[in-house]
């Protein structure tokens, strides 16, 4: 579903949404009393109900894939909604993953002793009340779910009109696991009031919510920051570059070139501006050019000298997100303006370099403003599962509290717990 920025109003359902909030709030305290092994029984049990219920969550996906198509949506659109019993069989896959994953709570971040005796430590404990607004994917309903309380928070999911019967399909299966393991249903929320009004009031559950996490395009993020009392976490766009330094191995450059820009083109983390340093940008394009036949490149007038079918760039190309096989190509004289030019233009998501000299990557792993470097690496690498911490909820393009890929600690705090043997402060 689609986002306005003239949405201002409340719905008429905002007294369902505070029981529903108070609920949930009711459930995270509740979390707090139980142990690792209960929660993970209950998303292991989640997880084959998915599995026992396939027939019936294919059932309530084909009413929205069959209005999605109705509505003249694009094949994109519905593909991303689309689910079959793979697709499902892999929902309940991600959710045995998660489980597998060390437990985030009571963890000892840091901890020290004062001279007067009093033994400080810091501890991760949950965030307490996790609430995800986000759009046609089914399957963000199971993995979100999974992975909030596996750290310990109950959540409150606000799915699109879209996905709404897969969502609640999805969400029936979730709470028979919850049911399984005896934790209270509100640990695991779907709000069924599919109007737009609705996601204003969501937002503004402060009282019940503890952070907000969207995920969708602009109109969704720009809502989120307009109108939430509640903190938030954004998962940001992907304008994402990759820099070819003079100094690189070009077969190299163009294996990283091809596979950031092809292998996933609809996603965050593809990259979107190719920036070539002066002394190698003919050789890379001629030599590149086979491999990126299938992709529109629109390009300033020094690279468009060298290779014709490159079109004329405009200044919003090199600012676009295109998510598609489309391609912003610059030709910099060295690598304080490639720097310059990225920070200008970057989502601050994923950043890449590609050079053989150590100084050239140091100074752009320092200087590049980004949740992500890379050096000698394609960008479809920052992913949670990819860089070692399995399952994330989000990929954050903000600096508090969490920045990159958020997996289970970014779903916690800390809380300072302080023993000691009778000490007064004099």
């Amino acid at each position: 579903m689609g986002y306005s920025d003239s949405m201002a109003f409340e719905s008429d359902n905002t007294d369902e949404l505070i029981r529903l909030g108070t609920e949930a709030k009711n459930a995270s305290r509740q979390l707090l009393k139980e142990n690792r092994a209960k929660r993970d029984a209950a998303l292991l049990y989640g997880a084959e109900a998915l599995l026992d219920d396939t027939a019936e969550i294919l059932q309530a996906n084909a009413l929205d894939t069959e209005a999605a198509k109705a509505a003249g949506q694009p094949e994109t659109v519905i593909d991303r909604l689309r689910l079959d019993r793979e697709r499902i069989s892999k929902m309940a896959m991600a959710i045995r993953d998660i489980v597998a994953l060390s437990d985030p709570l009571g963890e000892v971040v840091a901890g020290w002793t004062r001279p007067n005796g009093l033994k400080v430590q810091r501890v991760r404990v949950p965030l307490g009340v996790i609430g995800i607004v986000y759009e046609n994917r089914p399957n963000v309903t199971s993995d979100a779910a999974a992975l909030c309380l596996k750290s310990g928070n109950a959540v409150m999911l606000r799915g699109s009109a879209g996905a709404i019967n897969s969502n609640t399909a999805i969400e029936k299966s979730l709470k028979t696991g919850l049911a399984k393991a005896g934790l209270p249903s509100a640990c695991i929320t779907l709000i069924k009031d599919i109007s737009r009004e609705s996601v204003i009031d969501f937002v503004k559950l402060d009282k019940y919510i503890d952070c907000i996490i969207p995920r969708g395009g602009p109109g969704l993020v720009s809502v989120i920051k307009e109108h939430s009392s509640v903190p938030y976490v954004i998962d940001g766009d992907g304008n994402c570059h990759v820099y070819i330094d003079k100094s690189c191995d070009l077969e190299m450059a163009i294996d990283i070139v091809v596979n950031a820009k092809t292998s996933r083109p609809s996603v965050c983390n593809a990259m979107e501006t190719l920036l070539l340093h002066s002394n190698i940008a003919e050789e890379f394009l001629l030599r590149a050019d086979t491999k990126l036949s299938g992709v529109e490149l629109r390009g300033d007038m020094r690279s468009r000298a060298i290779l014709p079918r490159i079109k004329e760039a405009v200044e919003s190309d090199y600012e676009k997100e295109f998510l598609d096989l489309i391609m912003a190509v610059k030709v910099v004289d060295n690598l304080e303006e490639a720097i310059s030019h990225i920070n200008k233009y970057s989502s601050g998501h994923s950043e890449a370099i590609v050079t053989d000299n150590y100084s050239s990557a140091q100074q752009f792993t320092d200087e590049v403003d980004a949740a992500a470097v890379l050096v000698n690496a394609s960008t479809r690498f920052i992913d949670g599962g990819e860089l070692g911490l399995g399952a994330e909820i989000g990929i954050s393009t903000q600096k508090l509290h969490a920045r990159g890929p958020m997996g289970l600690a970014e779903l916690t705090s800390v809380k300072f717990v302080v023993e000691g043997n009778g000490q007064v402060r004099i």
